[in-house]
């Protein structure tokens, strides 16, 4: 199932993102299993366990990001049965990715589009909070103000000294 690339990873895992009634986004921890390359479900259940625990330990609600489901399934000549799965939430994928076969060039992928993905949701979150464009623009002057900070800081432990040294840096 290898058919990913460093640029092509994020649209496997937004592939097979669901959206339920209620308009929040989710994924099948089946269907990511397959992504992630297990042979079989029951081999991705551990990893799905390490993630609730990694869940429960950081202080969140399990159930509000991990959702053990039946689902019906076909399983031939027109018979269905019910199959286990779990409704995953970004936070979950991210938890799980964290706690996967690091081998895997997926779980590496997986891991940057989670991470990237879970900071984007935070930020839109923080940007949601102000009701003004000048709110904004303060909020991002003292992050940038804060993050040159920390530039300055790397820069010096670099060895850099005269302004010329820190235009190349």
């Amino acid at each position: 199932m290898n058919q990913l690339s460093n640029t092509g990873h994020s649209s496997v895992f937004e592939s097979i993102k669901k959206i339920n009634e209620q308009k929040m986004e989710y994924w099948s921890a089946r269907e990511l299993s397959k992504i992630f390359e297990y042979s079989e479900y029951r081999h991705f259940v551990p990893v799905i366990a390490k993630a609730k625990d990694a869940c429960n330990n950081s202080g969140h609600a399990v159930s509000d990001h991990f959702e053990d489901i039946l689902e019906m399934v076909d399983i031939g000549s027109g018979a269905k049965r019910n199959i286990e799965d779990v409704k995953l939430s970004r936070y979950a994928c991210y938890l799980i990715v964290q706690n996967a076969d690091p081998a895997k060039e997926i779980v590496a992928l997986g891991q940057t589009y989670f991470a990237v993905q879970t900071r984007r949701q935070e930020l839109s979150d923080e940007f949601g909070k102000f009701e003004s464009d000048e709110e904004k623009r303060l909020f991002l002057r003292q992050q940038m103000k804060e993050h040159n900070k920390y530039l300055v800081s790397a820069a010096k432990e670099a060895g850099v000294v005269r302004p010329l040294d820190y235009a190349i840096f």
